[in-house]
């Protein structure tokens, strides 16, 4: 078999190349066996294409590791160190599904090791553990940096090992919203080299199934990579059966099945036939277009009972279309938005041997989602003995324009996700587990926590975030721990619920909700699209809720820096420690600029309007300034974390869109300026910074280059500043 070692670049910024091939040292030391040098890998003719991946990973690792290529080898050769294998009887491999082990023989010619595998993610997940636990490559290797240093040799112990089963039966990440990923590269939509990425990601963390992305085009690699290495592809529930969108197939017709029935099972045939040969998780669903509700495509569903029974009727003809082409289907029913409300009051009827998907509400709670200002947090899990099985759909990030985090990390504890996903299993959902991963990057510590959880069934916190430092740093290792402890503390909550807390779409959103409203002149009404955060009132009131918050919040974030900023001090000097503090850079303090960066031009932003509302219109062209240059200070952030192989890994920030903020700040400080410094856009420099003595003799004539905003912000500022003026409303400054 050919190994195609470039095919994934692996991180070896800091590894140590010996200058002399070293041999492979047949003899162990008692049970220890020495491994180094040109190892030699043995795996029989026509194995699967993911275990052709496997295998590249094996081959890759060991050359990351020893500094020498592997080479393949024959089943027969006597020399050969590592084989990998199917399970025969004699091995006694554990009887589970995707179960592996390790088997380890003394012989003349030298010591030997075969992985062997009870079926196909069996034998790969057993590579890839061989990799982690000798070779120390750990499951986020690429997408952390891991600073991998090459040996002279590696120590295996040569005790057999069998794997246990893991708790949830299908686990696996839905890459959705994943802008950066998509921006990342100039080709679109994302090339194979950033797929396997992803998925040898999954499948390090046990991971068997995926979602690959949103609605990307046909055209794309996602699904074939998918599919080469081994994995489960499900659907998302806006696209049932994996079928193309009706508006896409059919456009300009009534989206209504009712009206044409025809054109939908043609549409949901179409993709069985395609699918029918592959591992798939079907999901059996009936929304409208572009995931809202049906009935705003078909209003004459209107009551409950309407819309049950035909989201039911629907998802039994799709449930007869597939068990009459594909062979043992496993079917999927995600119970989100308007079709758990409808089941959890008995309105659909679902088929018996269905997994039912309970999703969170995108902030980690299992209960409804917030659908505007309405949120009613019915509980999403199964209740008392609710026959079936179950699973849950989890969100490590969300994307919703109000206050989620796309950017940041998860902005709760992670003891506070150990309690919700553990209380689903305990309630029977624990089938499969789906986890919204996003663009992986950012996410990575709570992606590790749920790779524990969906296999071991429960975590214990805070020996995982020591463990979890301890994999990919050198150094620091309480201090760091401690760090991501108190991340999870530090969020702005701005409701009365624990899952309240403010991702980074918090300070954008609303933001230019803010800014709209206000350009459009209507400062004398609520906006209404703000209620879900600021409760009834004035918009005056909405927008001193969000300063008070704020303010808070960059006192908040200010704290927690400050200790990411002494932990990098002290982390230790050279090459080591320089990969220690870039990830620290990248890993914590990232996510703190763009909170205290958002709170900080959130709060200005909210204090300009007040300005504005007394006729302090220049202080409140000041303040938006100091808005937009905090907002800046979030931008600078993404472009700093995109060193090296992650250039322009953030420049399709679309959906948080810090740029899109700045944007909108600097046209209400233009707009502030026409507020007493039009049309000359002198008067502000004359009245506030020009020499007293000047103001009464100068010659206009003279005086015909006005300043930049920036330049007449920043001294305006350092006047107003040393007249107190910026601190609040008019009437405490003069107090």
């Amino acid at each position: 078999m050919e190994i195609d070692h470039g095919a994934v670049p692996y991180a070896g910024s800091a590894m140590i190349f010996f200058e002399e091939e070293l041999l492979v040292k047949l003899n162990g030391n008692g049970n220890e066996w020495l491994l180094s040098g040109e190892v030699k890998v043995a795996a029989p003719d026509g194995l699967s294409s993911a275990i052709g991946h496997g295998l590249r990973m094996l081959m890759r690792d060991l050359e990351t590791k020893l500094g020498v290529p592997p080479v393949m080898t024959t089943m027969d050769d006597n020399g050969t160190q590592l084989r990998i294998r199917y399970a025969a009887a004699e091995d006694e491999c554990p009887m589970h599904e995707e179960a592996y082990g390790f088997r380890f023989h003394s012989r003349e010619e030298g010591n030997r090791l075969d992985i062997i595998g009870r079926d196909e993610l069996g034998l790969l997940y057993g590579i890839l553990q061989f990799t982690e636990i000798y070779l120390g490559i750990h499951p986020f290797w690429f997408w952390m940096d891991q600073s991998i240093r090459q040996e002279e040799y590696v120590a295996i112990a040569m005790d057999n090992m069998d794997s246990k089963p893991s708790k949830v039966k299908f686990r696996g990440w839905f890459v959705n919203d994943e802008v950066c990923l998509i921006g990342w590269k100039e080709e679109y939509p994302p090339s194979r080299e950033i797929w396997l990425h992803v998925f040898e990601a999954l499948l390090r963390c046990k991971g068997n199934m995926v979602i690959p992305g949103t609605d990307l085009p046909k055209s794309g690699v996602h699904l074939a990579v998918a599919k080469e290495m081994g994995l489960w592809l499900t659907h998302h529930h806006a696209e049932p059966l994996g079928a193309e969108m009706f508006l896409r197939a059919y456009p300009g017709r009534n989206v209504s099945y009712l009206e044409q029935p025809e054109l939908f099972e043609k549409l949901w045939a179409e993709a069985i036939e395609k699918q029918k040969e592959d591992k798939i998780l079907w999901v059996l669903s009936f929304r409208g277009q572009g995931d809202k509700p049906f009935w705003e495509n078909d209003p004459s569903f209107d009551t409950p009972e309407k819309r049950g029974a035909m989201i039911g009727k629907v998802i039994r003809i799709q449930y007869e279309m597939i068990k009459a082409e594909v062979r043992e289907p496993v079917f999927c029913v995600a119970l989100y938005g308007e079709i758990a409300e409808l089941y959890q009051e008995g309105h659909v009827s679902l088929p018996e041997d269905v997994i039912k998907i309970w999703a969170d509400n995108g902030y980690g709670k299992m209960v409804s989602r917030r659908h505007g200002n309405l949120n009613l947090r019915v509980p999403a899990l199964p209740q008392g003995d609710e026959a079936g099985k179950h699973g849950i759909y989890y969100h490590a990030t969300f994307h919703d324009l109000q206050a989620s985090n796309h950017l940041t990390m998860f902005p709760g504890s992670a003891e506070f996700i150990k309690s919700e996903v553990e209380g689903a299993f305990r309630a029977g959902a624990d089938q499969y587990l789906l986890l919204n991963c996003g663009n992986i990057r950012p996410h990575v510590y709570i992606l590790d926590l749920i790779r524990a959880l969906w296999d071991e069934g429960e975590v214990e916190t805070g020996r995982h975030r020591s463990v979890f430092v301890r994999s990919y740093f050198d150094n620091g290792f309480d201090e760091l721990a401690e760090l991501f402890r108190l991340y999870g503390e530090t969020a702005i909550a701005y409701g009365p619920h624990p899952d309240d807390l403010a991702g980074d779409e918090y300070y954008h959103h609303p933001a230019r909700c803010i800014i709209g409203h206000w350009l459009q002149g209507r400062g004398d009404q609520t906006d209404s699209r703000l209620l879900w955060a600021t409760g009834e009132g004035t918009f005056a009131e909405q927008v001193q809720s969000f300063e008070s918050r704020c303010e808070e919040g960059l006192r908040n974030w200010n704290a927690w820096l400050n200790r990411v900023e002494a932990a990098v001090e002290r982390l230790s000097a050279g090459d080591q420690g320089a990969d220690d503090r870039r990830r620290v850079e990248d890993h914590l303090k990232f996510h703190g600029l763009l909170h205290r960066s958002g709170c900080e031009g959130f709060m200005w932003l909210c204090r300009a309007y007040s300005a504005y509302a007394e006729g302090r219109y220049p202080q409140a062209f000041v303040m938006a300034s100091q808005s937009m240059w905090s907002y800046e200070e979030g931008l600078k952030a993404l472009r700093d974390s995109e060193h090296g192989k992650w250039e322009n890994f953030y420049r399709a920030d679309w959906l948080t869109n810090i740029e899109s903020t700045v944007r909108n700040v600097d046209t209400l400080r233009q707009f502030l300026r026409m507020h007493g410094d039009s049309p000359d856009f002198f008067l502000w420099y004359k009245e506030f910074l020009m020499p007293e003595t000047e103001k009464h003799i100068y010659l206009e004539n003279t005086h015909r280059n006005p300043l930049s905003d920036n330049e007449l912000a920043f001294r305006l500022k350092e006047k107003f500043e040393a007249e107190n003026d910026l601190s609040g409303t008019k009437e405490s400054n003069d107090k």
